[in-house]
Protein backbone atom coordinates (compact mmCIF):
# COMPACT_ATOMS: atom_id res chain seq x y z
CA UNK A 1 0.00 0.00 0.00
CA UNK A 2 1.19 3.50 -0.84
CA UNK A 3 -0.02 6.38 1.31
CA UNK A 4 2.12 9.16 -0.17
CA UNK A 5 0.71 11.72 -2.61
CA UNK A 6 2.04 13.61 -5.58
CA UNK A 7 2.36 16.64 -3.34
CA UNK A 8 4.52 14.74 -0.88
CA UNK A 9 6.80 13.54 -3.68
CA UNK A 10 7.45 17.07 -4.90
CA UNK A 11 8.03 18.16 -1.30
CA UNK A 12 10.66 15.44 -0.96
CA UNK A 13 12.27 16.52 -4.22
CA UNK A 14 12.33 20.20 -3.25
CA UNK A 15 13.78 19.48 0.20
CA UNK A 16 16.52 17.30 -1.24
CA UNK A 17 17.36 19.62 -4.11
CA UNK A 18 17.52 22.65 -1.82
CA UNK A 19 19.83 20.85 0.61
CA UNK A 20 22.00 18.83 -1.77
CA UNK A 21 21.89 20.67 -5.09
CA UNK A 22 22.12 19.13 -8.57
CA UNK A 23 23.86 15.76 -8.77
CA UNK A 24 24.80 15.88 -12.48
CA UNK A 25 23.95 12.26 -13.16
CA UNK A 26 24.79 10.05 -15.04
CA UNK A 27 28.57 10.73 -14.92
CA UNK A 28 29.44 9.39 -18.38
CA UNK A 29 30.79 10.92 -21.58
CA UNK A 30 28.76 8.73 -23.94
CA UNK A 31 25.56 6.68 -23.89
CA UNK A 32 27.59 3.50 -24.27
CA UNK A 33 29.83 4.40 -21.34
CA UNK A 34 26.65 4.92 -19.33
CA UNK A 35 25.44 1.41 -20.24
CA UNK A 36 28.75 -0.12 -19.19
CA UNK A 37 28.64 1.81 -15.93
CA UNK A 38 25.10 0.62 -15.23
CA UNK A 39 26.32 -2.97 -15.23
CA UNK A 40 29.53 -2.30 -13.33
CA UNK A 41 27.70 -0.44 -10.56
CA UNK A 42 25.61 -3.49 -9.64
CA UNK A 43 26.31 -4.39 -5.98
CA UNK A 44 29.10 -1.86 -5.52
CA UNK A 45 29.64 1.88 -5.01
CA UNK A 46 30.35 4.39 -7.74
CA UNK A 47 33.91 5.10 -6.60
CA UNK A 48 34.83 1.54 -7.49
CA UNK A 49 33.08 1.82 -10.84
CA UNK A 50 35.02 4.99 -11.69
CA UNK A 51 38.28 3.10 -11.24
CA UNK A 52 37.13 0.35 -13.58
CA UNK A 53 35.84 2.85 -16.16
CA UNK A 54 39.16 4.70 -16.03
CA UNK A 55 40.99 1.44 -16.73
CA UNK A 56 38.81 0.85 -19.78
CA UNK A 57 39.36 4.39 -21.02
CA UNK A 58 43.13 4.17 -20.61
CA UNK A 59 43.13 1.01 -22.72
CA UNK A 60 40.75 2.55 -25.29
CA UNK A 61 38.24 -0.22 -24.67
CA UNK A 62 35.02 1.75 -24.26
CA UNK A 63 33.47 0.72 -27.55
CA UNK A 64 31.31 -2.16 -28.66
CA UNK A 65 33.96 -3.37 -31.08
CA UNK A 66 36.80 -3.41 -28.54
CA UNK A 67 34.78 -4.98 -25.73
CA UNK A 68 33.53 -7.59 -28.15
CA UNK A 69 37.03 -8.66 -29.13
CA UNK A 70 38.86 -8.57 -25.80
CA UNK A 71 39.12 -11.94 -24.00
CA UNK A 72 37.07 -12.24 -20.84
CA UNK A 73 40.10 -13.01 -18.69
CA UNK A 74 41.83 -9.76 -19.67
CA UNK A 75 38.68 -7.67 -19.37
CA UNK A 76 38.10 -9.09 -15.91
CA UNK A 77 41.40 -7.64 -14.72
CA UNK A 78 40.54 -4.17 -16.02
CA UNK A 79 37.15 -4.10 -14.25
CA UNK A 80 38.38 -5.81 -11.08
CA UNK A 81 37.92 -2.62 -8.97
CA UNK A 82 34.15 -2.84 -9.53
CA UNK A 83 33.95 -6.19 -7.72
CA UNK A 84 32.25 -9.40 -8.87
CA UNK A 85 34.40 -8.92 -11.96
CA UNK A 86 34.06 -12.44 -13.39
CA UNK A 87 30.27 -12.15 -13.23
CA UNK A 88 30.23 -8.61 -14.61
CA UNK A 89 32.47 -9.58 -17.50
CA UNK A 90 29.86 -12.12 -18.59
CA UNK A 91 27.10 -9.55 -18.22
CA UNK A 92 29.02 -7.00 -20.27
CA UNK A 93 29.68 -9.60 -22.95
CA UNK A 94 25.97 -10.54 -22.95
CA UNK A 95 25.07 -6.89 -23.51
CA UNK A 96 27.62 -6.49 -26.29
CA UNK A 97 26.43 -9.62 -28.11
CA UNK A 98 22.84 -8.43 -27.79
CA UNK A 99 23.62 -5.03 -29.34
CA UNK A 100 25.69 -6.63 -32.11
CA UNK A 101 23.21 -9.37 -32.96
CA UNK A 102 19.98 -7.40 -32.64
CA UNK A 103 21.04 -3.90 -33.67
CA UNK A 104 24.18 -4.38 -35.75
CA UNK A 105 26.24 -2.75 -33.02
CA UNK A 106 24.25 0.51 -33.12
CA UNK A 107 22.71 1.46 -29.75
CA UNK A 108 20.80 4.32 -31.39
CA UNK A 109 18.67 1.76 -33.20
CA UNK A 110 17.69 0.40 -29.79
CA UNK A 111 17.21 3.80 -28.18
CA UNK A 112 14.94 5.01 -30.98
CA UNK A 113 12.32 2.38 -30.14
CA UNK A 114 9.35 2.92 -27.84
CA UNK A 115 10.15 3.00 -24.13
CA UNK A 116 8.33 -0.26 -23.43
CA UNK A 117 10.21 -2.02 -26.23
CA UNK A 118 13.61 -0.73 -25.11
CA UNK A 119 12.92 -1.91 -21.58
CA UNK A 120 11.69 -5.32 -22.73
CA UNK A 121 14.70 -5.78 -24.97
CA UNK A 122 17.16 -4.90 -22.21
CA UNK A 123 15.43 -7.20 -19.74
CA UNK A 124 15.92 -10.05 -22.19
CA UNK A 125 19.69 -9.77 -21.67
CA UNK A 126 20.95 -12.15 -19.00
CA UNK A 127 22.27 -10.17 -16.06
CA UNK A 128 20.18 -7.05 -16.64
CA UNK A 129 17.39 -6.56 -14.12
CA UNK A 130 14.76 -3.89 -13.63
CA UNK A 131 16.95 -1.22 -12.04
CA UNK A 132 19.76 -1.62 -14.58
CA UNK A 133 17.38 -1.66 -17.54
CA UNK A 134 15.46 1.37 -16.34
CA UNK A 135 18.68 3.26 -15.62
CA UNK A 136 19.74 2.68 -19.22
CA UNK A 137 16.35 3.81 -20.52
CA UNK A 138 16.43 7.02 -18.44
CA UNK A 139 20.08 8.02 -18.50
CA UNK A 140 21.22 6.34 -21.71
CA UNK A 141 18.23 6.66 -24.01
CA UNK A 142 17.02 9.84 -22.31
CA UNK A 143 13.46 8.57 -22.02
CA UNK A 144 11.08 9.30 -19.10
CA UNK A 145 11.08 6.16 -16.96
CA UNK A 146 11.60 6.54 -13.22
CA UNK A 147 14.31 4.36 -11.69
CA UNK A 148 13.57 2.70 -8.36
CA UNK A 149 16.20 1.26 -6.06
CA UNK A 150 16.68 0.05 -2.50
CA UNK A 151 17.13 3.61 -1.26
CA UNK A 152 13.77 4.65 -2.75
CA UNK A 153 11.98 1.90 -0.85
CA UNK A 154 13.92 2.53 2.37
CA UNK A 155 13.35 6.28 2.46
CA UNK A 156 9.63 6.13 1.72
CA UNK A 157 9.12 3.23 4.14
CA UNK A 158 10.88 4.97 7.01
CA UNK A 159 8.75 8.05 6.53
CA UNK A 160 5.55 6.01 6.51
CA UNK A 161 4.72 6.87 2.92
CA UNK A 162 4.61 3.27 1.66
CA UNK A 163 4.09 -0.15 3.16
CA UNK A 164 7.02 -2.54 3.47
CA UNK A 165 5.57 -4.91 0.88
CA UNK A 166 5.36 -2.31 -1.90
CA UNK A 167 7.26 -3.68 -4.88
CA UNK A 168 9.39 -2.19 -7.65
CA UNK A 169 6.56 -1.77 -10.12
CA UNK A 170 4.26 -0.30 -7.46
CA UNK A 171 6.80 2.36 -6.57
CA UNK A 172 7.67 3.13 -10.18
CA UNK A 173 4.04 3.60 -11.17
CA UNK A 174 3.48 5.83 -8.16
CA UNK A 175 6.30 8.17 -9.15
CA UNK A 176 5.30 8.10 -12.82
CA UNK A 177 1.64 8.81 -12.06
CA UNK A 178 2.30 11.66 -9.64
CA UNK A 179 5.18 13.56 -11.20
CA UNK A 180 5.42 15.57 -14.43
CA UNK A 181 6.59 13.36 -17.29
CA UNK A 182 9.99 15.05 -17.34
CA UNK A 183 13.26 13.26 -18.11
CA UNK A 184 15.43 15.77 -16.27
CA UNK A 185 13.21 15.69 -13.19
CA UNK A 186 13.33 11.89 -13.13
CA UNK A 187 17.12 11.92 -13.48
CA UNK A 188 17.65 14.46 -10.74
CA UNK A 189 15.11 12.96 -8.35
CA UNK A 190 16.60 9.48 -8.59
CA UNK A 191 20.12 10.85 -8.14
CA UNK A 192 19.05 12.83 -5.07
CA UNK A 193 17.42 9.73 -3.57
CA UNK A 194 20.64 7.76 -4.06
CA UNK A 195 22.69 10.55 -2.48
CA UNK A 196 20.31 10.71 0.50
CA UNK A 197 20.32 6.96 0.94
CA UNK A 198 24.10 6.73 0.88
CA UNK A 199 24.82 9.72 3.10
CA UNK A 200 21.89 9.78 5.54
CA UNK A 201 19.29 7.01 5.20
CA UNK A 202 21.74 4.22 5.85
CA UNK A 203 20.97 0.94 7.57
CA UNK A 204 21.79 2.90 10.73
CA UNK A 205 20.22 6.21 9.70
CA UNK A 206 21.60 9.67 10.44
CA UNK A 207 18.16 11.22 10.80
CA UNK A 208 19.22 14.38 12.62
CA UNK A 209 21.43 15.35 9.66
CA UNK A 210 19.01 14.36 6.90
CA UNK A 211 17.18 16.98 4.79
CA UNK A 212 14.04 14.89 5.25
CA UNK A 213 14.22 14.81 9.06
CA UNK A 214 10.81 16.41 9.61
CA UNK A 215 9.09 14.93 6.57
CA UNK A 216 7.10 12.33 8.49
CA UNK A 217 5.29 15.04 10.48
CA UNK A 218 4.13 16.84 7.35
CA UNK A 219 2.00 14.20 5.63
Amino acid sequence: MITATGKSLMEIYNLLYSALGPQNWWPAETEFEMMVGAILTQNTNWNNVEKAILNLKEKALLSIRELSQIPESILAEYIRPAGYYNLKVKRLKNLIKFIENRYNGDINKLFNLDIEVIRKELLSVKGIGLETADSIVLYGAGRPLFVVDTYTHRILTRHGLIEEEAGYNDLQLFFMDNLPNDVELFKEFHALIVKTGKDFCRRKPLCSQCPLENLATKF
